[in-house]
C-alpha cells in the first residue's frame, strides 16, 4: 500500500539585528547617565536575589517593583520593568557556567549596563530616536545607515524593544526587526512510503 504525504505551505518569522551608532547631546547624555548607575545597583540586587531564589521575571516584579519606585520616583517605570530581563538572563548565564566549572568570581559582574525600553510607547524612531526620560523627551542622532533603511523600507517589522548602550557622547541602539516568510513547495514535490503490513 503507497501513502502519500503532500507538503503544505509553512510559514518561517526571520529576526534580525542592526546596531547603530547614535550621537547624544549635553541633555541626552546627562538624562542617561543620571539612569545607568541607579540600574547599575538595581540589576546587582536583582542578579543576587535570582541566583538565591531562581527567579523569575514576574517574582522579580512583585518584589522588587514597588521598592524601586519609592527609591528612584523619577526612573521610567518601563526601564524598571525592562532591568527583570537582564537580570533573570546574567542569573541563568552564571549558574550554567558555575555548572560548567567557569565561573570564577562568588557571583556575576555587571560591567556594563543596559537601557532597555521593553516596549515603544516611550520611544520611537523617525529620523532620530526619541526617548520619554526624567528629564524629558531626549534626541539620539544617527548617521545615514543603508542597513537601517533596507529593513525600514522592505517589508521588515520593527521591534517593540529597544537596547542603548550609552558610553559618552556615543550612544549604541541596537534595534530588531522580523519579518514573515511563506515557504512554498512546487506540487510535484510528494514523499512516497511503501507501508506494509507486517504479520506474526
Amino acid at each position: 500500500m503507497w501513502v502519500i504525504y503532500f507538503l503544505e505551505k509553512l510559514f518561517r518569522v526571520l529576526r534580525r539585528a542592526v546596531l547603530l551608532d547614535y550621537y547624544a547631546n549635553k541633555h541626552a547624555r546627562g538624562a542617561l547617565g543620571e539612569i545607568v548607575e541607579p540600574l547599575k545597583a538595581m540589576i546587582e540586587e536583582m542578579i543576587e536575589y535570582a541566583l538565591d531564589h531562581k527567579a523569575s521575571q514576574e517574582t522579580l516584579h512583585r518584589v522588587f517593583y514597588e521598592r524601586y519606585r519609592d527609591q528612584y520616583p523619577w526612573m521610567p517605570t518601563r526601564v524598571i520593568k525592562g532591568s527583570y530581563r537582564d537580570a533573570v538572563r546574567m542569573a541563568k548565564a552564571f549558574r550554567e557556567a558555575r555548572k560548567r566549572g567557569r565561573a570564577y568570581t562568588g557571583k556575576p559582574e555587571v560591567r556594563r549596563v543596559e537601557i532597555v525600553y521593553p516596549d515603544n510607547q516611550d520611544w520611537g524612531l523617525r529620523m532620530s530616536i526619541i526617548l520619554r526620560t526624567h528629564r524629558g523627551w531626549v534626541e539620539l542622532r544617527y548617521r545615514d545607515n543603508k542597513q537601517l533603511h533596507r529593513y525600514l523600507y522592505s517589508g521588515w517589522r520593527l521591534s517593540s524593544e529597544l537596547k542603548l548602550e550609552p558610553g559618552g557622547r556615543r550612544v549604541l541602539a541596537y534595534l530588531a526587526f522580523s519579518r514573515s516568510f511563506e515557504i512554498t513547495y512546487d506540487p510535484s514535490n510528494v514523499v512516497s512510503l511503501d507501508v506494509m503490513r507486517i504479520m506474526l
